[in-house]
């Protein structure tokens, strides 16, 4: 059972995507999730077999909920250098990354995916929970850089295949001089489909797994999705896998891991602040320089982002459980996602916020579930190994 991602119980006044029609066609049980009608899981097929299939053969997902926009102008590169800690001006053309929106007090307004289309062109994806916040925020923050345009991109359903049969799901649908060996984790190109329509590829997704996000119109997504489902490697899949997924894959869910409270140095993703961009002198500085440097410098932050596994049986830890130290007492953290995992046998994993020094790993700890106080131990994420395709 899924604790990390909350459903609501009524469709009323629900958006729909591209796809809504197949998704009931298909068996799609729809739920509420981020103002929009999607699909949980799939008549004929658990949550359980959902997500083994991703992880060995190929799973579709319709996240065409999430926002995609772009930043152009000359004035681009400035907004973003304001408003995330990652380097856009050195990266290559067709190259993306994951990064994060950050407010003035360096807390994270969305975590996001940003490619780089050209010198002054960007292609960007964040959230569907998000999406209003976002929209505001950029907007706002737009005032201040000149020459720099951003828009949201409508009509475009993005699709997330994943998997270690991804590849030989998508090649077949593409025209016949067009390759895929040379589309790293990370890139970003257009491809052309087998009938003349065009497509934009990331080789990226939410699982661990190798796979590509696609953006197609909306006018043929449907027939396209149709065609990926014509491969018996690959079948639908809905929200609940991917929210388990993306747990054993140690990523982070935004309103669980991550909220406008909490920076990247809290959030154990410190990787995203750009050597080049740690000692900045000159130009332009991201939202909450100085707290998130001081973080990054002298360990001023009070707790970190954790994984964790359980050392014996019992029920999953729901997100707010606490956590405690060995002597039952002394609460040191909370949880933010926690499920029992698939790939492992079921065994309950998690991630949390917890107090320094008891957040090394290693350290024995305890959850509380219910009334009762189950041993975890502090581990290593991702919980599985990832299979990102490199070359």
């Amino acid at each position: 059972m899924i604790r990390s991602i909350r459903f609501n119980s009524t469709q009323t006044g629900l958006k729909k995507t591209a796809l809504h029609d197949l998704h009931v066609e298909l068996g799609g049980n729809m739920v509420p999730f981020a103002g929009y009608s999607m699909p949980v899981v799939y008549k004929g097929q658990s949550h359980i077999e959902s997500h083994k299939w991703t992880r060995s053969h190929a799973g579709l997902f319709d996240v065409s909920h999430m926002l995609q926009s772009t930043l152009q102008g000359k004035g681009a590169i400035n907004l973003l250098h304001k408003v995330t800690p990652t380097d856009f001006q050195q990266r290559s053309p067709g190259v993306g990354t994951l990064s994060v929106l950050l407010n003035p007090e360096g807390g994270i307004v969305d975590d996001t995916l940003i490619t780089k289309q050209s010198t002054h062109d960007f292609y960007i994806v964040t959230n569907a929970a998000c999406a209003e916040n976002d929209s505001q925020f950029l907007l706002s923050e737009l005032q201040s850089v000149t020459e720099a345009k951003w828009t949201p991109i409508r009509n475009r359903s993005l699709l997330a295949l994943q998997g270690p049969d991804a590849h030989r799901v998508l090649k077949p649908l593409l025209a016949w001089d067009q390759s895929l060996t040379d589309l790293y984790f990370g890139h970003r190109r257009t491809y052309k489909l087998f009938n003349g329509t065009y497509i934009d590829v990331a080789r990226s997704g939410y699982t661990g797994e190798d796979g590509f996000e696609i953006s197609i119109p909306n006018e043929s997504a449907s027939d396209f999705v149709r065609s990926l489902l014509d491969n018996q490697l690959a079948k639908p899949i809905g929200l609940a896998a991917r929210d388990s997924l993306r747990l054993e894959a140690g990523l982070c869910l935004y309103g669980n891991e991550l909220n406008e409270s909490i920076t990247p140095v809290e959030a154990a993703l410190s990787w995203v602040i750009s050597k080049n961009r740690r000692n900045i002198t000159e130009g332009v500085k991201f939202n909450g320089y100085e707290k998130i440097m001081a973080q990054l410098n002298n360990k001023t932050h009070r707790d970190l982002r954790v994984g964790y596994k359980y050392q014996t049986k019992g029920p999953a830890a729901r997100t707010g459980s606490k956590i405690f130290l060995p002597d039952g007492k002394t609460e040191v953290g909370h949880v933010t996602s926690g499920s029992a995992s698939p790939s492992l046998d079921n065994l309950n994993i998690g991630q949390g916020r917890v107090l320094k020094p008891h957040n090394k790993r290693g350290s024995n700890l305890l959850v509380q579930v219910r009334n009762k106080l189950l041993p975890i131990e502090l581990v290593k994420m991702p919980f599985i190994p990832s299979h990102y395709y490199k070359g």
